[in-house]
This record gives structure tokens, C-alpha cells and sequence, in this order.
């Protein structure tokens, strides 16, 4: 989808913006920072939908995640979830995830001695899957030593995109009233089930204060039936319905399974692609390693949440990693009602999806001058312009924005200083200086065949 809206992009360079079909359904994409904007925040309740679940098609229970569900089960959703990312929630995760970040950094040292290539990618990837883990599930995974860890292979086989799946979907795409009862996500719904069914039975469904993600929706189902005004029903006087919502099994499981997919591959790529960033830019990476010293020698060498808080130069390094390759590479809006474009002078119809092409944005010279070049200073506040706000939107933006950005910024920066404190990382023999995108990447865009590096322990 990623490359899609990439080649419209550039090839309408002087239109706000262009329409197509995917498959029998027109859709289009957003070129013009003001219209973002609108359709993100400003007129938001005209494009509440995400659109990425077809209409009228076969209930598939872990789809009625945050990320996937639409309407009142989204709106009630957020409304109750929204309270479990605040900071000091955030600062009861923290322990969790400086225990993985130590184990992150043996790791690297136990590879690193044998003087060979590791693959960044599956590094963090394992990093991120035991954050979750522990965070998410409660569970000590161990990813990071284990070859074949359970939980590593379910992560492997959520994003593990099968050619059946590809055909499925495009069958969904091309003919949605055929093939609405095709189910794309049959293949890990048991395995999920099954794993939060267990976990649940050994919390006794009660909250146990560990402050990870599964006591934070046991705490939401303690408060008992979700109530709210419904976005998408009115009554006759045109004043909302209340809709309301029970926080059963399937919906707790589909909240821990997007909570391990949006974490996992999202974290997993953006911190290997800024290692391999920093690889080619020695300069960049001292500056960043001299930060991380400078911060944990005043914090008595060890990671915090309050350490983590002062790595400023570390953000934008990271930051401009998700401008070059943004984990997700496009945004997705659906209208729910025919929309007028006073921009434009043209009107929508209803149920018109609608792209905005981050990867496109976040790499225009327009915005980014020398979009090429990896420059965190761009990210300095007194140089980041502020005009640009709507263009480098790494975590959406508005209501439907990632509720977990924080954690996951926080999460990322941790794995990279607990790399780079030990670390310097180089370019390896087979290191290809641009990386080849993996076109069956379905939402989070991949690389294909890792990220080698070189990780030279540094010396005290």
C-alpha cells in the first residue's frame, strides 16, 4: 500500500489531491498538509473510520481491536483504554523494560565476540517481543536466548503473510459482497485465544498489580459495561444514542493481539533501521553515544525512565530514522457521510477511502530539505518547522492517533541506548546501503532479508 501511494505521490507532483480505483473501489489520496489536517482532526467525525475491514463482511473477533474497529466499538474502546497510557502507568512498565534492555545488551555482547554479522532486525525484533511479553502478557518470554521461543514464533507467524492470505484478501478487495465471508486471520485466532484464556485463568481474571497491558484490561473489565454517546447512532431529535459495550473474552483477546502486533513490528523496525542509519554515519552515531555516557554516568550507569526522558539527541536520531522509513508507511480514513472540500470546490460520496502517504511526505523536499540525507538536528526544536506538523505523522495524528506512542518511543530509545552504551555498529561485507522493501508487507513495511551489521564492543 506503501508503494502505491508512493507512485501517485510523485507522479501528480503539483496536485493537492489524486484520485484512483483499488480493485472496483474508488479512493483517494491526500498530497496537501491542510487537507491532512481536516480530515485527521478538524472535521474528524466525518472520517472516524479507519476503513481497513470491509463492510458487511464475516465477524472476525480479533479484528474489534483499537486499530481495527470502527464506530461506537472503537469509540467505546479508546474512551476506556485511553486511561492506562499515562505516565505514571508508563513508569510502572519501566522496570520491565530495563530488565529486557540488560538482556538485550548480553545478548548482543554473546553474538558480537564471535566477530560475525547479526542481524539487527532480528535483534530487535527479539528485544520487542520480550518487552511485550513481559509488558503485554506477563510472561518471561526469553526470545532474546531462546531459538525457537514460543512467543517469538507467534510473532513470526502473525506478520508471516502467506500467499493464501494475499489471494484472500485481494479476492475481499476486488469483490467484497462475494467473498464477504472469507476469514483472513483464522490462522492465529486459536493461538491467541488459547494464550490470553491461559493467562486469565492463572490471574484468576483479577488484576495481580504487575502493571503490565493484561492487568490494565482486567482493570477495564472490572469497571463493568462500556457506556458512551454513539458517534454513529442518532435519535429522532438528532441527539446521539448511547451504545454500549461488554468487555468479554474475544474482545480482551483482540486487544492483547493488536497490543503485541502494533508493538512488535512497528518498534522492531524503526530501531533496526536507525542502527543501520547510524552504521553509515559514524559522526552522528559518536554524538549519540556521548549523550548516552554523559546521562548514564550521572544516573549511576543504569537505564530509567527518568534517564530515558534526558536522551534528547537520541529522539531525534531516532525520529529522523522514522522520517526516512516510517514503520507505517501510509494512514487510512474512510468517510462516513459525502464531504465538501472548500480547498478543492469537489465533494466525496460516503464510504470513500481515503490515503495519506506518510513514507511520500515524511521523504518531500518541500518539507525535508535533502530528504536523503539522515540529519537529526532537523528534529532540534528551534530548527523542526513547525508548519510541518501535518506532514511527519509517524504516529497519526487526532483521535485515532497510537494510543501506545509514548510507550513505544520509550521502549525504542531504551533498546537503542542499552545497544549503544555497549556498542559501536558498522556496515558488514553483505550490508546493502539501502535496503530493499518487502513488497508483501501488508500494513508495517519490512525489509527484505534483515539488516547484518557489525556490533564492535566498546571498549570502557
Amino acid at each position: 500500500m506503501t508503494q502505491v501511494a508512493n507512485e501517485l505521490y510523485w507522479k501528480y507532483p503539483n496536485e493537492p489531491v489524486v484520485g484512483f480505483f483499488r480493485a472496483t473501489e474508488p479512493e483517494l489520496v491526500i498530497r496537501d498538509p491542510d487537507i491532512v489536517k481536516r480530515i485527521l482532526i478538524t472535521d474528524f467525525d466525518h472520517f472516524y473510520k479507519r476503513g481497513l475491514v470491509h463492510e458487511n463482511t464475516v465477524f472476525e473477533p480479533l479484528m474489534q481491536n483499537l486499530f481495527f474497529a470502527e464506530g461506537d466499538v472503537w469509540k467505546l474502546l479508546r474512551q476506556r483504554i485511553t486511561p492506562s497510557f499515562t505516565t505514571g502507568k508508563l513508569k510502572g512498565m519501566f522496570p520491565l523494560i530495563v530488565e529486557r534492555a540488560e538482556k538485550l545488551r548480553a545478548r548482543t555482547l554473546a553474538a558480537a565476540v564471535k566477530g560475525k554479522p547479526i542481524d539487527a532486525r532480528d535483534l530487535m525484533a527479539r528485544f520487542t517481543t520480550d518487552f511485550i511479553g513481559a509488558c503485554g502478557f506477563g510472561l518471561d518470554a526469553d526470545s532474546l536466548n531462546e531459538e525457537d521461543s514460543a512467543f517469538r514464533k507467534l510473532g513470526i507467524k502473525i506478520f508471516k503473510i502467506e500467499w493464501k492470505d494475499i489471494i484472500k484478501t485481494v479476492l475481499k478487495d476486488m469483490f467484497p459482497d462475494l467473498f464477504r465471508n472469507l476469514k483472513v486471520w483464522t490462522r492465529i485466532e486459536g493461538d491467541m485465544f488459547d494464550l490470553v484464556g491461559e493467562i486469565l485463568r492463572k490471574r484468576n481474571h483479577k488484576p495481580i498489580g504487575r502493571n503490565d497491558f493484561i492487568d490494565l484490561i482486567l482493570e477495564c473489565q472490572m469497571k463493568g459495561t462500556m457506556k458512551g454517546e454513539s458517534i454513529e447512532a442518532k435519535k429522532p431529535d438528532g441527539s446521539p444514542e448511547i451504545a454500549t459495550l461488554e468487555m468479554d473474552l474475544g474482545l480482551i483477546a483482540a486487544q492483547v493481539f493488536v497490543f503485541f502486533a502494533a508493538g512488535f513490528e512497528t518498534s522492531s523496525s524503526a530501531t533496526s533501521y536507525t542502527l543501520h542509519q547510524l552504521a553509515y554515519h559514524p559522526e552522528v552515531q559518536k554524538k549519540a553515544q556521548d549523550e548516552i555516557d554523559r546521562v548514564l554516568a550521572k544516573h549511576n550507569g543504569q537505564l530509567s525512565y527518568d534517564a530515558v526522558k534526558e536522551l534528547t539527541y537520541l529522539e531525534w536520531v531516532f525520529k529522523e530514522g522514522l522520517r526516512m522509513f516510517p514503520s507505517l508507511g501510509f494512514l487510512l480514513r474512510k468517510s462516513t457521510r459525502p464531504y465538501f472540500f472548500p480547498e478543492l470546490n469537489m465533494t466525496i460520496d460516503e464510504n470513500i477511502n481515503i490515503l495519506i502517504p506518510l513514507q511520500s511526505l515524511h521523504n518531500d523536499p518541500k518539507y525535508f530539505p535533502e530528504p536523503e540525507v539522515f540529519r537529526p538536528e532537523r528534529f532540534d526544536p528551534e530548527e523542526f518547522d513547525s508548519n510541518n506538523k501535518y506532514v511527519y505523522l509517524p504516529f497519526g495524528e487526532g483521535p485515532r492517533a497510537c494510543i501506545g506512542a509514548r510507550l513505544g518511543l520509550m521502549q525504542s530509545l531504551a533498546g537503542l541506548a542499552a545497544v549503544l552504551s555497549s556498542f559501536t555498529v558498522e556496515p558488514a561485507p553483505e550490508t546493502k546501503r539501502v535496503p530493499t522493501v518487502d513488497p508483501k508487507s501488508s500494513i508495517v513495511q519490512s525489509i527484505s532479508n534483515g539488516l547484518p551489521l557489525m556490533f564492535i564492543e566498546r571498549k570502557e
